[in-house]
């Protein structure tokens, strides 16, 4: 027998997979086609009749950039289309319960993915921790992320349209998750690369707090944030791509294919650098939705009534030098332009930054490779992703006692020196989905894996029924705090380390100072 459920929009029948009940492809909000592209998502309509709520709805347009293992393990499947506002829920009860519930936001780049890949699948946190859980679709690229405003002085909300979705989610779990026996008042959110990166801009978005009760980011921060000249720049380019004047209208907008939209999008991309960590379809500060850089927000405090975790992996960038042949080939002199192209600035005595960055990461690595790819992808590990992760939980310790941050460095035994421990890597390990064809022959399914991916997922649930994260075959975490920056480091050794790579975390700390930048 199927499960149904009569909710305010109408009858959905899902379907029941060892015992957790699963809704796919449940509309949070109406299609934005025609003249709601490129404008705020609106309220789904009801439906008359049962709905067959079996299977995934479409995910958002995208371009599948990436080739080969990396962009399957990502990928979006073949159904793609705007018509994508969709979401998925795995429940262990249609009842009064008043489970936690995790709502799950993809990553990709901001142009890449759908909560409906398989590595998500929300059935075994589901199970194992008695929640309920939720991933969703959201408006990806140049059709979630183009900001016209200050081209067309624009007033209608038609920037950062992405992360509206995600709010319109969040609105919609407020609204109905009661009905699939979740709490609307333990809501935690959490995601992993522009997924991690998407939470921390909700932390600084007024609308999406009130929806917000804790929140888990993996491998992003809150620093993924563009200025508004800085998108108007992107959104020029993209106009010249499409042949289109600044003056836009709507009507040029609906026009273009969206063929057109994703060639010009790429085409952006290309002309404006992606391989150095530089995201041009990203949130923007707007001034409304989005009223100022998220961190400036957590420093005063605005979220401090949210418990965070926050953590990266320790070999984040080595998942990209598969995209960047060059690295390969790189010599001492190839490593020194492109750090140089990262930090140009000289110090107070005339010393070169970008100097003074290989010369603190050669040293750190005593024991370990020096090479200049070696060094690149730590540089690029760091300054990408680890650094921000810090940031943003000092800047939240002095607010919130309940925040604590992790190191991810689990390697497998199978090409782990190229791998390491990877950008993307820890994902299986949270949803407990080891046995995913793409990641079962590089992680195996050993006790050792298994043993962490259990130990982590009691964490993230721990977390998300009481903003602790605790099991029972890992050390006590200590929330993290400036002076002595607590960091459980999860591997086959887990063990809390107080303030690791200090001295990285100083030279960033230094030429970073401001969280624009």
């Amino acid at each position: 027998m199927r499960p149904v459920i009569e909710t305010r929009q109408g009858r959905l029948v899902g379907s029941e997979n060892k015992g957790i009940l699963l809704f796919r492809g449940v509309p949070y909000a109406q299609p934005p086609v025609g003249k709601r592209r490129f404008r705020p998502p609106e309220p789904p309509e009801p439906w008359a009749g049962g709905r067959d709520a079996s299977e995934t709805g479409a995910s958002a347009p995208q371009s599948g950039a990436l080739p080969g293992p990396v962009g399957r393990f990502v990928g979006a499947g073949n159904q793609r289309s705007e018509d994508c506002l969709y979401l998925n829920v795995w429940t262990p009860g249609l009842d009064d319960a008043r489970r936690p519930v995790l709502v799950w936001i993809h990553g990709g780049a901001f142009v890449l993915g759908s909560g409906s890949v398989p590595l998500y699948s929300g059935r075994r946190l589901a199970n194992r921790g008695d929640v309920v859980v939720v991933t969703i679709n959201y408006r990806l690229g140049a059709l979630g992320f183009l900001h016209l405003d200050l081209l067309r002085g624009d007033k209608t909300g038609s920037s950062n349209l992405g992360i509206r979705d995600q709010v319109a989610a969040l609105r919609w779990v407020r609204e109905h998750i009661s009905e699939f026996g979740g709490d609307p008042e333990n809501v935690t959110i959490f995601g992993e690369s522009a997924g991690g990166m998407s939470v921390g801009s909700l932390l600084g978005v007024p609308e999406a707090r009130e929806h917000v009760h804790r929140a888990i980011l993996q491998s992003g921060a809150a620093h993924n944030v563009s200025s508004p000249e800085r998108a108007t720049r992107v959104a020029e380019a993209f106009l010249e791509e499409v042949g289109l004047p600044t003056s836009v209208g709507d009507g040029d907008l609906e026009r273009l294919s969206v063929e057109q939209i994703l060639a010009a999008q790429a085409a952006t991309a290309r002309k404006l650098g992606i391989l150095h960590g530089t995201l041009p379809w990203q949130p923007v500060v707007d001034g409304g939705f989005l009223p100022d850089q998220p961190l400036e927000q957590v420093r005063a405090g605005q979220v401090a009534d949210i418990p965070l975790l926050i953590g990266t992996n320790r070999d984040e960038w080595k998942l990209f030098t598969f995209l960047d042949r060059a690295t390969h080939r790189m010599d001492e002199d190839a490593l020194r332009r492109r750090v140089e192209r990262l930090v140009p600035d000289k110090d107070e005595d005339g010393a070169a930054w970008a100097d003074r960055a290989i010369e603190v990461y050669r040293t750190a690595r005593a024991g370990r490779s020096r090479s200049p790819v070696a060094l690149w992808n730590a540089i690029q590990s760091d300054r990408v992703f680890r650094y921000p992760a810090q940031r943003l939980a000092e800047l939240q310790a002095e607010h919130q006692p309940q925040t604590f941050s992790y190191l991810f460095e689990w390697t497998p035994r199978i090409g782990g020196r190229r791998v390491g421990a990877c950008h993307a890597l820890e994902i299986p390990f949270v949803f407990g989905t080891l046995r995913h064809p793409l990641v079962r022959p590089v992680l195996g399914t050993g006790d050792e894996a298994r043993g962490l991916s259990r130990s982590m997922q009691e964490s993230w649930l721990s977390f998300a029924r009481s903003g602790r994260p605790e099991a029972e075959d890992l050390p006590e975490w200590e929330p993290y705090e400036a002076g002595r920056r607590a960091t459980l480091v999860l591997g086959r050794r887990s063990h809390v380390a107080l303030a690791p790579a200090e001295d990285e975390r100083r030279f960033w700390s230094n030429h970073l100072a401001s969280p624009g930048r």
